[in-house]
């Protein structure tokens, strides 16, 4: 199967390519590369999207975690991309929502919309895109550094990013050799407003905050690198090396 669409630029699929990190890799890849983008809440007319399709090709497709019609959704659109000769030749997993959950709050519910999102959201969205992608391509799932060491107060989010760094050598060899798997662990890169940017700073080796551009570039060799699969790249600043 070829891995270009039909204007000769390879079209990447972002599911959470609305917001923050996902926006920032959307502006980057449609330099060079047509782009699906997904979002829990419907498209409405965003000028940055608007801005976008001037330089590419973007369709942006509803993808909400929360809907029991999730799977034959997301297979509906995936079938009509192919139908129009759209080829989808590399995905990006970035979804997810980052919930303060410290011990003495947790309840079934709560812990369920937080798994639901985080673990069965990417799970399912994988297995939905493994068949379509086409051979040699890389499908890249976005972790933090709490693989690394759990934040104690939104533990069940850092478990949840837990079982997405299983679902990367999981998955890699359940795809190999047609298709490669890629994770990312990432460290703080857009804080929330109001951090101290500045410590934060100060509890890396390289004393600065990670930048979206970071990510762009390692998506890209990710996505360039036909021997590298079942790995998770980190980038920190060295976070993981530093006395806690």
């Amino acid at each position: 199967m070829e891995r270009i669409s039909r204007n000769e630029r390879e079209c990447w699929l972002l599911v959470g390519g609305r917001q923050r990190l996902g926006r920032a890799l959307a502006e980057d890849l449609a330099e060079d590369h047509d782009l699906v983008l997904t979002s829990s809440r419907p498209w409405d007319g965003e000028p940055w999207v608007d801005g976008l399709s001037k330089k590419a090709w973007v369709r942006t497709l509803h993808w909400d975690a929360e809907s029991p019609g999730l799977v034959s959704r997301m297979m509906a659109d995936l079938d009509t991309l192919k139908a129009e000769g759209r080829v989808i030749s590399g995905a990006v997993l970035l979804a997810g929502n980052f919930p303060m959950q410290p011990l003495g709050t947790w309840t079934a519910a709560s812990l369920e919309a937080t798994w639901r999102l985080n673990l069965g959201f990417p799970f399912l969205c994988a297995q939905a895109l493994a068949p379509v992608l086409p051979e040699g391509a890389c499908l890249q799932i976005i972790l933090d550094t709490s693989i690394h060491h759990p934040w104690l107060r939104r533990l069940p989010y850092s478990a949840a990013k837990a079982g997405l760094a299983a679902l990367v050598p999981g998955l890699a060899q359940l795809l190999a050799p047609k298709l490669r798997v890629v994770g990312h662990a990432l460290g703080t890169v857009l804080p929330a407003e109001g951090s101290d940017e500045g410590f934060l700073a100060e509890r890396t080796l390289l004393k600065r905050i990670g930048e979206p551009a970071d990510l762009c570039r390692a998506v890209r060799f990710a996505a360039d690198s036909p021997f590298l699969t079942g790995e998770i790249l980190t980038q920190d600043g060295g976070r993981r090396w530093v006395d806690r």
